[in-house]
Parts: C-alpha cells; sequence; structure tokens
C-alpha cells in the first residue's frame, strides 16, 4: 500500500487534515517499530494485514432488526453500516451513536480531542498499521450527566465472502457523571470461503465520575486471524466494569487494558475464554493505577479443546505515586485434553509502598473426582465434562451484569462444548 493509495482513500472519506496527516505519520512508523509483547505467544509469523484498506464490497442479506427493541443499537457489516436507531429523548439529550465518518461531521472537535488518545499511534507496529489502515468505525459520545438505561448495542460483523480487512476503530467518549451499559459483539458471518485478517482497537474513555459496563462477545471465524485491543482510561472516580467473552474459531492475540489515571478510579476485568481444533489464543490483560486509591480487578477463566492453545497473561502494574492502589488477580486455565497447551502468566510490577496487591494463577484437568461424582449418578464421560465446564467459567459469568450477555455467552459456550 503507497502513501498515494491512502491519500486517496483520505480525500475519498472526505478525511479532515488531522486524520489525513495522522494516517501518514504511522504508516512512516510501521517498519520500524516492533510487535507488541504478548508474553509466550509466538504470532510473529502470522499475517494481521496485508497492507490494504477497502475494495468493493457486496453486504450480503442484511438480518431483519425490526423486532431487536428500541434500545439504541448500531449495526455493521464489513465496512457498511445496514441499522442505526437511537430513540428520540436520547438524541436531544445529545446522545451519538454513529458510524465514524457520520460522526466526524457531527462532532468533529471531539473526534480530534480523543480519536487515539488512549493509545499512541506509534506505540508498537499494529497500533501504527491500524492508524494508517483502519477502514471503518463506530463513535458512541455520551454527554456529562446523561444516564442511558437502556443498554446501548454495537453489532459489527465480519463477512467471511470478503477479503476486504476487518480494520475497525471504536471510539467511546462517556462524559462526566454520566452512566451507561454498552454491549459490543464482533462476529463473522458466511461461509468463510476467503482468509481474513482483523485488527480492531475499541478506545473507552471514561470522564470523571462516569460509569460504564462494557460487555463483549468476540466470535470471529475460523478464517480470520485477528489482533483485538480494548483500551480504557479513567479519570477521577471513574468506573469500568468489563465482561468479555473471547470464542473466536481463529488465531487471536488480544489486549484489554485499563489505565487508572484518576484518583478513586475502578475497573473489573471479567474474562471467560475458549480455545479449540488447533487454534492460538493469546490474551494480555493489564490493569495500569496511576491514580491514588485507584483499584483494578482481573479475573480471568478459559478452557481449552482438542489441540487449542490458550495463554492468559495477567499484568497489574502499580505506578510511583498510586498511594492506595489496588491490584488484584486471578487466571484459571482447565484443559480437557493431553494435546491442550496454556500459560496463565501473573505478573505484578509495584513501583509504590503503600499498595494492595495479589495474584493467584492455576492450570489443570478435570478433577477425577468431580467426574467419577456425577458419572456415579448415571451420566455419561462427555455430558460430566460439559457440567464441570459449565461450572468452571459459571463463577465468572454470574459476575455479568447483563443477562442478554450472560445468555449468549452460555449459548456459545454450548457450541465449543458440543465438540467434546
Amino acid at each position: 500500500m503507497t502513501k498515494e493509495t491512502i491519500e486517496l482513500f483520505s480525500q475519498l472519506h472526505a478525511e479532515p487534515a488531522w486524520l489525513a496527516q495522522l494516517r501518514q505519520k504511522a504508516l512512516a512508523k510501521i517498519e520500524e517499530l516492533p510487535l507488541p509483547v504478548i508474553e509466550r505467544v509466538k504470532f510473529h509469523r502470522w499475517n494481521l494485514g496485508d497492507g490494504s484498506l477497502t475494495e468493493n464490497e457486496v453486504v450480503p442479506s442484511v438480518p431483519d432488526f425490526t423486532a431487536t427493541g428500541d434500545n439504541p443499537k448500531l449495526v455493521q457489516i464489513g465496512t457498511q453500516t445496514v441499522f442505526e436507531q437511537m430513540p428520540a429523548d436520547l438524541a436531544q439529550k445529545g446522545l451519538i451513536f454513529t458510524d465514524f465518518y457520520s460522526a466526524l461531521e457531527e462532532i468533529p472537535e471531539v473526534l480530534e480531542r480523543y480519536f487515539m488518545s488512549s493509545v499512541a499511534y506509534d506505540e508498537d507496529k499494529l497500533a501504527a498499521y491500524h492508524t494508517a489502515y483502519f477502514n471503518s468505525g463506530a463513535v458512541l459520545y455520551v454527554p456529562d450527566h446523561v444516564e442511558v438505561d437502556l443498554p446501548l448495542e454495537g453489532v459489527f460483523y465480519q463477512d467471511s465472502d470478503s477479503s476486504v480487512p476487518f480494520n475497525k476503530h471504536i471510539l467511546i467518549i462517556a462524559g462526566k457523571n454520566s452512566k451507561i451499559n454498552y454491549l459490543e459483539r464482533l462476529e463473522s458471518i458466511g461461509q468463510a470461503s476467503s482468509r481474513a485478517t482483523a485488527n480492531i482497537t475499541v478506545e473507552v474513555l471514561a470522564q470523571a465520575g462516569s460509569q460504564i459496563k462494557f460487555s463483549a462477545i468476540d466470535r470471529l471465524g475460523q478464517n480470520v486471524t485477528a489482533y483485538i485491543s480494548r483500551r480504557g482510561k479513567l479519570a477521577d472516580d471513574a468506573t469500568i466494569d468489563w465482561a468479555i467473552g473471547v470464542m473466536n474459531e481463529g488465531n487471536v492475540v488480544a489486549d484489554f487494558d485499563s489505565d487508572l489515571y484518576g484518583a478513586g478510579s475502578h475497573a473489573d476485568m471479567k474474562v471467560v475464554a475458549l480455545s479449540s481444533g488447533k487454534q492460538i489464543q493469546g490474551i494480555d490483560t493489564r490493569v495500569t493505577n496511576y491514580g491514588r486509591n485507584s483499584i483494578g480487578n482481573i479475573l480471568q477463566h478459559g478452557v481449552i479443546l482438542e489441540q487449542g492453545t490458550l495463554t492468559f497473561n495477567g499484568i497489574g502494574h502499580i505506578i510511583k505515586g498510586a498511594k492506595g492502589a489496588d491490584a488484584q488477580q486471578e487466571s484459571r486455565v482447565l484443559m480437557l485434553s493431553d494435546k491442550a497447551r496454556s500459560d496463565a502468566n501473573p505478573i505484578l510490577l509495584i513501583d509504590e509502598n503503600d499498595v494492595t496487591a495479589g495474584h493467584a494463577a492455576s492450570i489443570g484437568q478435570v478433577d477425577p473426582e468431580d467426574m467419577y461424582y456425577l458419572m456415579s449418578r448415571g451420566l455419561d464421560k462427555a455430558t460430566a465434562e460439559r457440567l464441570v465446564v459449565r461450572g468452571f467459567l459459571g463463577s465468572v459469568i454470574v459476575e455479568i451484569p447483563v443477562k442478554e450477555v450472560r445468555d449468549e455467552m452460555v449459548e456459545g459456550i454450548e457450541e465449543k462444548l458440543a465438540k467434546i
């Protein structure tokens, strides 16, 4: 992809000068930057982008969304927005939930201020690649003091019949003392007739006193090799309650970060992951405490079937000056096959004295005593294993605050467990 081609893409999308220039700066940096470090995951030879932006897409049949309720919703297939819904009362309050380029027209100053503000475009090779080559996205903007009771849904389909890269930027800005419940789906549709790549960055900017419940279900297909980055940036007394189901079929590296800049800020990260077949999934989950009395919790449970590989890296970093901070993490992995591979790596980096920190990590197989008990009650081995897995993951799922998300995660787990 040449500099001129990216310039043409910017012109065709009427991008402002600051964005067009940022793309070019990122493009110039790609070759000299290293890949991000995902401990114990070898992904350096993966194809995570072929240097293309977009091409003519044929949007497949669009599902019927007329019976999906009145809550705010945005649906995209590939780079195309196919459904958008916003109740009139929320629109009157100034809430915006739309595609990236529409948002550039409606709130240009806001995007110029906040786009790529939680992750530097030259942080690593994949951040630079994303900045140069993202080809679609969405923006959720919630003004100060606005509370939204209805869940806000962002549904982003990757068309498996298309070779267009799934390079998407999702920007969420929650104003001061606002309150939202956001649900995100990344999902493949179609027949997986061609290989595809995905480079997805989600920025969640929580202003002072805001409260965010962020739930996500990732179900990208076997044909998709993906890098998924979700980054939260929290101001004073802001909270983000993350709940993420990593249920992809292809190879994935993911980076889930919460940067607690504000005093009294609080982030809870709950992750459920399943790996099967021969897929590799590597997940970095990080909480960095910058602010005084900030609290970060990580809870990760994963299951591996067949010859799958799953790596959890839990990183808690308390920066000098973050007195009274608390960083806790727990990572546990259950293996249902002798051919499965796993790592659960707890990492604590403590640069301050007056703090609290702790970690727990375990990797193991199904307890024979549990299996014996269930099978003695008349269950066959496969059914007994499924019950054990449900109980193992259920301890995380019950902590997810949104019923619809819990139900979808259970559905995804059942589909994976059907392979046992």
